[in-house]
């Protein structure tokens, strides 16, 4: 009899690929690594999409992705994990959203595919193969998955909404200056 099942390496497989890439996704946003902007580029890109402040908005997506994929990878506190990088790839969907649906033309569509994944595994759970397995489930508790994608989700809806009013007022103020002349 083995200690694990296909079910638990199939999990491992989709948290080692989807933390992997939001780990390091989140890096080229704090540091600059694999050719991100770092913090400082970060800050002024998150700034020219509506988010504001641009260096707490860039550090707070930064640690959600870079923090939530290396502890999905890991398998350590699932739902928490699962939720932080769910809600910071849900705020860059809102971004991608008016190119419509597909990446190849600027849409959300690789966006919101990490952050179902990511939603999906906080779920699920990580499995046997994993720490919280081998800490038993310490931080990763079954009332944590509503607490922590709901706590996700209100933050996310406040974020998102506040960035497209900003969208929003721009844009009106860039009609008047162009009727205004």
């Amino acid at each position: 009899m083995t200690c694990f099942d296909r079910s638990d390496l199939g999990l491992l497989l989709l948290r080692l690929g989807t933390g992997g890439v939001l780990a390091a996704h989140g890096t080229q946003k704090l540091f600059g690594w694999f050719g991100g902007g770092g913090l400082a580029g970060t800050a002024a890109a998150m700034e020219s999409m509506g988010y504001a402040p641009g260096k707490a908005s860039a550090a707070a997506a930064g640690l959600a992705e870079a923090g939530g994929g290396t502890l999905l990878a890991l398998g350590l506190a699932t739902p928490a994990a699962g939720a932080a990088a769910a809600g910071a790839m849900a705020g860059a969907a809102a971004v991608h959203t008016p190119n419509g649906f597909f990446v190849q033309g600027g849409g959300y569509e690789y966006a919101a595919s990490l952050s179902l994944t990511a939603a999906g595994l906080a779920v699920a759970g990580p499995g046997r193969l994993s720490l919280d397995h081998l800490l038993g489930h310490a931080v990763n508790r079954g009332w944590m998955v509503p607490a922590a994608l709901g706590f996700t989700a209100a933050l996310t809806l406040a974020v998102v909404g506040a960035r497209n009013k900003r969208v929003r007022r721009a844009a009106e103020g860039e009609q008047e200056t162009l009727f205004d002349e």
